[in-house]
């Protein structure tokens, strides 16, 4: 069974609908990118999922449950977790402060401790930085800030919104290094990339969205050899 499924979801801003007919599935465990290029409406279709814009028509599901008039809060609850695009992050508290301010609830909180240490081991320089102001930090290091403090909510889904934007190639192979690791702890991955190439050899399935409506999905590997996907987002 699918862990969240977007089923003929629509959504917008004003009268304008941003996204249209957007099927989704992201199973237990699973990676997934979705992925196109700037003003495709990817950041919509992560607000509808967070709960911070309504569905218009369709249905948004999470565990075969309909949650789409579930407030934002009660999502994060429920696992589902998000490193935001731009990390919005507390720049004048401490790494560690920034990351236990997450922790705040049900098992995040009972679990504190051993999420802190979980993610100190994904990211050693966290622990060496952990009294330091976030705001002092490399953009490098603020990202995995911000997926530190995601994880500390102990989710089932992590939502990962352009989270190479703005960093050395090497800070963003570093990062993806972390994702690849995560996938052996169970919790599933939606990957919201600009970056098309990079995206496909990190998860197994992907969907590309453009102008607001799915276009191309499948398996990562098929796409990485679809015509379409290659002649617009490779440069082939």
């Amino acid at each position: 069974m699918s862990t969240l499924k977007l089923v003929n979801v629509s959504a917008g801003y004003g009268k304008a609908d941003v996204i249209r007919g957007i099927d989704l599935e992201i199973a237990a465990g699973e990676r997934v990118a979705l992925v196109g290029s700037n003003g495709a409406g990817k950041s919509t279709v992560v607000k509808v999922i967070n709960g911070l814009l309504p569905v218009r028509t369709g249905r948004i599901e999470w565990d075969g449950a309909p949650i789409g008039t579930m407030p934002a809060s009660q999502r994060t609850r429920a696992g589902i977790a998000t490193v935001p695009e731009g990390r919005l992050l507390f720049p004048s508290c401490t790494v560690l402060e920034n990351l236990t301010a997450a922790a705040t609830f049900g098992d995040a909180k009972v679990h504190r401790a051993s999420s802190q240490e979980s993610v100190f081991a994904l990211f050693p320089r966290l622990r060496e930085r952990s009294a330091q102001l976030v705001g002092t930090l490399s953009g490098g290091e603020q990202q995995m800030v911000a997926i530190g403090r995601a994880l500390m909510t102990r989710p089932r889904l992590l939502i990962l919104d352009e989270p190479s934007i703005g960093l050395a190639p090497k800070v963003v192979a570093e990062i993806f290094d972390v994702l690849d690791r995560l996938a052996g702890t169970g919790v599933a991955l939606l990957l919201v990339e600009q970056n098309v190439q990079l995206s496909l050899r990190s998860v197994g399935h992907a969907y590309v969205l453009r102008q607001g409506e799915v276009v191309v999905s499948g398996t990562a590997s098929a796409l990485l050899e679809h015509p379409e996907v290659r002649r617009a987002y490779l440069g082939d």
